[in-house]
């Protein structure tokens, strides 16, 4: 085995796929923990960065962006159902003077951000012809190239198209073999297998892996619980997604009657998986101040989910300079759906000795991290 890859979420799938993709024997190994991010992330595609973002950040999301749709279009080709869909989105306020079109209009034609599309003003009203669970006095504006995916079912193109690439998968809780001077492989289910070079893309959950050296990984989980809601009897397939400017919230409507609302952020829950009481008055109050419309839907189900964060809010990713043999992707928080395809893609290039592409210092592992 060349590489070994730990993690079966969008990121460690995306690395197994273009590392398999290359003709690179490479093993997957997951233990599909319970509150995956990938599985329970909300479905928002929004890759580019904002003017104020940490310039190595920055580049990242550009790289993201210029770089999920041919991820897209090869899976298609090659036969796979994505669950991605390019329907457009709006931010919207119910006060100010433009909800950010002067913003988002002077980012769309910059260099980088072509994907964004159309800008569009919205009047008073016009969010609810396009949303119509948004009460009349909202105003907005539309970008053209915001997307939804779903992320169970991308991930699992991903997977699919690895094994047709001849990837190798074990199921199991991987730890890291190391012989007091590099990693060389990880132990699964009793067994050992050895690569000159392992991915660690176990999301909320790689921060345990690294430990076996001594060495802390700053990764740790903030939970998330989100809510699905149906609508029986409407087609909420062409509704583009929403973010409430003035609630930094969203709204995403799935087919064939779904709408997904809400999403709390606790970064004190560590791994604990049940949905609260607390958790769901929060998303349901809010769903409803924002979305009035919405009190005669039919609560289907609420997801808990593990995003990986980190004390500064960037992500992880790049070697461990106290950990020869070791590659770390991953601390994308809310963003995995839409960073985590180039996250993986940029792991891979560096499992194979390639340039990455881009400046990653502000990302590497091992930096020092003030919280913020």
């Amino acid at each position: 085995m060349d590489v070994i890859v730990v993690g079966g979420g969008i990121v460690g799938t995306s690395a197994a796929f273009h590392l398999a993709g290359r003709g690179v024997s490479t093993a997957l190994v997951d233990a599909s923990h319970t509150g995956q991010a990938t599985a329970a992330g909300q479905g928002i595609v929004f890759p580019w960065p904002f003017p104020w973002e940490d310039p190595g950040l920055q580049a990242f999301k550009l790289g993201a962006a210029a770089h999920l749709p041919g991820l897209i279009a090869e899976l298609a080709d090659d036969g796979q159902v994505t669950g991605y869909e390019r329907v457009g989105g709006m931010s919207v306020d119910l006060e100010g003077d433009d909800a950010g079109y002067d913003l988002v209009s002077t980012l769309a034609a910059m260099p980088g951000y072509e994907g964004m599309g159309r800008v569009e003003r919205l009047a008073p009203g016009e969010p609810r012809e396009r949303f119509p669970l948004l009460p009349a006095a909202y105003r907005g504006v539309y970008i053209e190239g915001m997307a939804r995916v779903h992320g169970r079912v991308l991930r699992d193109a991903l997977f699919n198209a690895a094994e047709e690439r001849g990837l190798h998968y074990r199921k199991g809780d991987a730890h890291l073999l190391w012989n007091g001077h590099r990693v060389n492989g990880v132990r699964v289910g009793g067994e050992d297998l050895e690569a000159p070079t392992v991915i660690v893309a176990a999301g909320a959950w790689s921060g345990r892996l690294p430990s076996v050296a001594g060495v802390e990984l700053p990764v740790f989980p903030v939970r998330g619980q989100i809510t699905h809601f149906a609508l029986p009897g409407t087609d909420t397939r062409p509704w583009p997604v929403v973010r409430f400017g003035d609630r930094a919230s969203h709204a995403v409507a799935f087919g064939p009657d779904r709408i997904v609302a809400g999403g709390t952020r606790e970064p004190e829950a560590g791994f604990d998986r049940r949905v609260t009481a607390k958790g769901l008055a929060e998303n349901l109050t809010t769903a409803l101040e924002l979305m009035p419309d919405l009190a005669e839907a039919t609560v289907v189900e609420t997801r808990v989910g593990f995003r990986p964060g980190t004390r500064d809010g960037l992500p992880l990713l790049g070697p461990l300079e106290r950990l020869p043999g070791v590659i770390v992707a991953t601390g994308l928080g809310g963003d995995g759906l839409s960073l985590g395809a180039y996250q993986g893609v940029v792991a891979a290039r560096l499992a194979m000795g390639r340039e990455p592409g881009e400046d990653l210092s502000a990302l590497r592992p091992d930096r020092p991290a003030a919280p913020v």
